[in-house]
C-alpha cells in the first residue's frame, strides 16, 4: 500500500571515511536517500524478503511485479498535481509522455486488476516485493528509496478479508522473531471515524483536512492537535473521549454492548456513527479473534491514515518501543480500481517497508548471524577447494571444481593461505596437495588420509554433510 517513511528519530549510522581520488578522476557516492547493498547486507534484505514470501504463498496469494515507472497520471488520479512534487518524474527528450517512478504499488495492482479482471477469478490475493521511490528530502527514518512489500486483495468487501491481510503480515513477523510486545498493530475505520466528525460539525469539504490533522498525532505536540482541530471546527477531547469509549469495547469483546449502544444514540455528543459502520469494524474485530491476533491489536479510532484512497478499514503497524515508528500500513480502497477504469471493485491491502522492519529487528537483537543466514538461504558453501601454488595443483583444482558444480554442490576455490570471511564457514575443506593426491577437512576433524586426486570430488561429495536450503 502506501510508501512507509514515518520514523520516530535513531541514531543515524556513522557517514563513511573520506576517500582519495586519484588525479584525473571523479568519486561518487550513492546518491542521498538510496543505499548500496553488500553481500552481507543483501543476505539480510533476504532474510526479510524470503519471510514476506513464505507467508504469503502459506496464507494463499499469487506473487506479480509490475513496471518500476508508471504514467504520471496514474498517481495523480487519485492524488491530484500536488503529488508532482513528491514523485521522481521524467520525460524522454523528444517525447510527450511524463513518467513517474513508482511511490507505491497499489495503482499499478489497481491498474492490472481493471486491465484484466474479466479473466480474474475472484477473489484475487495477489503479492509483490519491490523497490519503490520518493522524491523527498532525506532522512532519519526517511529513504529515497526503499524495498516494500504489498499484499492485496480484490473482489471482496468482508471484513474477513481485511483480517487476512492482517493477518499474514503478522505471520511474517512472527517468522522474523517478533511479538506482539515488539509490534502493535493499530487498527480503526474512516467511516467510523467520518460519521463521529460529521456529528461533531465537521463539514464533508474539510474531511481530507481533518484526517491530515489526525495523522499528526505523535508528530506535533497535543496542544497542537487541539488548537488545529479546534481550527477546523471540531473539538478533539470530545472525539477522543467517544473513540476511547469504541475502542474499549472492541478491545474487552463487547461487540453486542457496543452495537446497542450505537444504536441507542449513547456514544456521547458527537452523535455516535451509524450502526452499519460499526458493524463492520465489529466483525473485523470478530475476524481477527478467530484468527487469534486479538493480543496484536489495538483499535485506535485516532488512526486515519492520511492517503485519499483509504475508503473504510486501516491499519498501522507499529514499533511498541519508544520510538513508534511506523512499520506497514493498509486499509480498504474501494473506489480505487473503478476510478482507474475498471469496475466498482472492492479492495484491501497493506505495505510493509525493508528499513523499518530491519531497524526493529536489529534493535532487538533479532537479525541471525551472517553464517545462520548463509544457511538458511542456501548461500553457505559445500566445498572449498584450496591447492598448492603449483601449475599441475591448480589445474587439477579447475577440474575438481567443475565437477562438483555439475553435481549441484556449491564450491569456491581459493590458493591456500589466502582466507575469506564467507569461505571460513565451508561444510569441508578440498586441499589439493599435487596433481595426484587430496585431503579433505571437516570442521573440528582431522584431515582425511590422502585420497587419489581423480577421484576427490566423490570423496568430497560423501564427506559433506548436505542440507537442502528452506526456500520457498
Amino acid at each position: 500500500m502506501a510508501h512507509i517513511t514515518e520514523s520516530a528519530p535513531r541514531t543515524p549510522p556513522p557517514p563513511p571515511p573520506p576517500r582519495r581520488a586519484s588525479a584525473g578522476t571523479t568519486t561518487f557516492d550513492p546518491a542521498p536517500g538510496t543505499r548500496d547493498f553488500f553481500p552481507d547486507d543483501l543476505l539480510r534484505r533476504r532474510h526479510l524478503t524470503e519471510a514476506w514470501r513464505r507467508a504469503s504463498i502459506i496464507h494463499g496469494f499469487d506473487e506479480i511485479d509490475g513496471p518500476a515507472f508508471e504514467h504520471l497520471g496514474l498517481y495523480e488520479a487519485r492524488s491530484g498535481p500536488e503529488i508532482t512534487n513528491r514523485l521522481f518524474t521524467f520525460k524522454r527528450s523528444g517525447g510527450i509522455h511524463q513518467f513517474a517512478l513508482r511511490p507505491e504499488f497499489t495503482p499499478t495492482v489497481a491498474r492490472m486488476y481493471a486491465e484484466r479482471h474479466a479473466s480474474l477469478a475472484t477473489p484475487v490475493r495477489w503479492f509483490s516485493v519491490q523497490n519503490c521511490f520518493r522524491a523527498e528530502r532525506p532522512g532519519t527514518g526517511r529513504l529515497r528509496e526503499i524495498w516494500q512489500w504489498n499484499v492485496d486483495v480484490l473482489g471482496d468487501s468482508s471484513p474477513a478479508a481485511d483480517a487476512d491481510v492482517i493477518a499474514v503480515a503478522v505471520a511474517a513477523l512472527k517468522a522474523l522473531g517478533l511479538g506482539p510486545a515488539d509490534v502493535r498493530v493499530k487498527v480503526s475505520n474512516r467511516e467510523v471515524v467520518s460519521r463521529l466528525l460529521s456529528g461533531a460539525g465537521v463539514q464533508a469539504d474539510r474531511m481530507i483536512e481533518v484526517f491530515e490533522t489526525l495523522d499528526l498525532r505523535g508528530k506535533v505536540s497535543r496542544a497542537h492537535l487541539v488548537r488545529s482541530a479546534s481550527a477546523l471546527g471540531f473539538d478533539l477531547n470530545a472525539f477522543d473521549n467517544v473513540a476511547t469509549q469504541v475502542a474499549r469495547a472492541l478491545s474487552a469483546r463487547r461487540y453486542d454492548a457496543l452495537l446497542r449502544d450505537a444504536g441507542a444514540g449513547e456514544l456521547g455528543a458527537l452523535g455516535g456513527p451509524e450502526a452499519a459502520d460499526l458493524y463492520q469494524l465489529a466483525d473485523l474485530a470478530r475476524a481477527l479473534d478467530a484468527h487469534g491476533l486479538l493480543e496484536w491489536c489495538d483499535f485506535d479510532l485516532s488512526v486515519v491514515c492520511g492517503i485519499a484512497y483509504y475508503t473504510g478499514a486501516v491499519f498501522q503497524f507499529r514499533d511498541a518501543g519508544p520510538t513508534g515508528r511506523l512499520i506497514a500500513a493498509g486499509g480498504r480502497y474501494d473506489t480505487l480500481v473503478e476510478a482507474l477504469g475498471g469496475p466498482a471493485t472492492p479492495a484491501v491491502g497493506l505495505g510493509m517497508a525493508d528499513d523499518q522492519v530491519l531497524a526493529v529487528l536489529c534493535e532487538r537483537g533479532r537479525v541471525p548471524s551472517d553464517e545462520a543466514l548463509r544457511e538458511a538461504l542456501g548461500a553457505r558453501v559445500d566445498v572449498l577447494v584450496t591447492h598448492d601454488q603449483t601449475d599441475a595443483a591448480a589445474k587439477r583444482a579447475t577440474s575438481v571444481l567443475s565437477q562438483l558444480r555439475e553435481a549441484g554442490l556449491h564450491a569456491r576455490a581459493r590458493r591456500a593461505g589466502a582466507p575469506s570471511a564467507t569461505d571460513s564457514n565451508a561444510r569441508c575443506t578440498l586441499h589439493i596437495d599435487s596433481a595426484d593426491t587430496a585431503t579433505i577437512t571437516r570442521p573440528g576433524q582431522p584431515p582425511s588420509p590422502p585420497v587419489p586426486a581423480g577421484e576427490v570430488w566423490i570423496a568430497a561429495r560423501a564427506a559433506i554433510d548436505r542440507r537442502q536450503p528452506n526456500i520457498p
